[in-house]
C-alpha cells in the first residue's frame, strides 16, 4: 500500500494531465460531432457520419500526442519516424481502408449520393441511410440493412431513382378481346385505388399500360406505387386480388403463361 501511495504521489501530476485531457478530448469529441451534424444540415454539404468521424478521429491523435511524452515519457517524433519508416507495409495491409475512405469522400464530396437517395447498386434497391469512413449502407424497403465498401460503389453501376420509382409494383394483365380500352383502364383505376388506399403513396395514382396483343387479348400492366414501410409485395398482392375477379380480364393467360 505504501508502495502505491508513493507511486501515486511521484505521478500525481502525470495521472492529473492524462484525465485532463482525456476528458478534454471526450467533451470535444461529443461537442464537434454535434455542431458538425448542425452545419452540415445548414449548408448545401451532404450530412453524413463520415466527415464527423474524421473530425473526431484527428482529435483523439491530437489528445494521444500532447501526452504521450510528459506522462509515458514517449517521443511523438519517435513514433512518426517509425511510421514512416513502416509506412509502404502499412498502405499495402490497409490499401483497402485507405480504398474506402477516399471513396467515401469522394461520393460525399462529388455529391453522387447523399443519405435519403433512393439507389439501386447490383440489383439491390433501397435508401442511402448513412455513409461512414469506411461503408454505405442502404436499407431495403423490407428492413434489411446492406453494407457496402464506399471502394465498391467507385466500380459498380449505380441508378438513382425519384421515390415514385423506388415504391413502383407492377402487375400484368390480359383484357378480353374486344374490351374497350379507355373503359377497362377507368375501372381498373378505381378498384385498384379503393383496394390500396391504405397502402399506396400519397398524392399517386394507378396507372394502366397497355403494352400489346396475344392471342387472348389485350396486354398490359397495372402501375401501383407503394408508400414508405409498406412492402412492394403486400402492394403487388392487394393489386392482384382486386382484379382477380374482374369480368373484363382473361384469367386463361396466366394459366397458359
Amino acid at each position: 500500500m505504501e508502495l502505491m501511495l508513493d507511486w501515486l504521489h511521484a505521478n500525481a501530476g502525470k495521472l492529473l494531465l492524462f484525465v485532463i485531457v482525456f476528458v478534454a478530448a471526450a467533451v470535444a469529441s461529443r461537442l464537434v460531432k454535434r455542431w458538425t451534424i448542425r452545419l452540415l444540415n445548414k449548408t448545401d454539404v451532404p450530412s453524413a457520419s463520415i466527415f464527423a468521424n474524421i473530425l473526431r478521429v484527428l482529435i483523439w491523435v491530437v489528445a494521444a500526442s500532447m501526452v504521450l511524452q510528459p506522462v509515458f515519457g514517449i517521443n511523438p517524433q519517435t513514433i512518426i519516424t517509425a511510421l514512416g519508416v513502416g509506412g509502404v507495409a502499412i498502405s499495402l495491409g490497409l490499401k483497402d481502408t485507405v480504398a474506402n475512405v477516399i471513396g467515401g469522400f469522394g461520393l460525399m464530396l462529388g455529391k453522387v449520393i447523399q443519405p435519403g437517395d433512393e439507389v439501386t447498386i447490383a440489383s439491390a434497391t433501397g435508401t442511402v441511410k448513412d455513409i461512414t469512413w469506411r461503408h454505405t449502407v442502404i436499407r431495403e424497403r423490407n428492413g434489411n440493412e446492406l453494407v457496402i465498401p464506399n471502394s465498391v460503389l467507385n466500380t459498380k453501376e449505380l441508378k438513382k431513382m425519384p421515390a415514385a420509382n423506388e415504391a413502383l409494383v407492377t402487375v400484368p394483365f390480359t383484357a378480353k378481346a374486344g374490351t374497350d380500352p379507355d373503359a377497362m383502364s377507368a375501372r381498373i383505376v378505381a378498384t385498384v385505388s379503393a383496394a390500396t388506399a391504405d397502402l399506396a403513396l400519397p398524392g399517386s395514382t394507378p396507372l394502366v399500360k397497355l403494352t400489346g396483343f396475344s392471342p387472348y387479348g389485350l396486354e398490359g400492366e397495372v402501375w401501383a406505387f407503394a408508400k414508405p414501410g409498406v412492402f412492394q409485395s403486400t402492394m403487388k398482392d392487394a393489386v392482384t386480388r382486386s382484379l382477380a375477379n374482374a369480368d373484363f380480364l382473361e384469367q386463361r393467360a396466366a394459366i397458359g403463361e
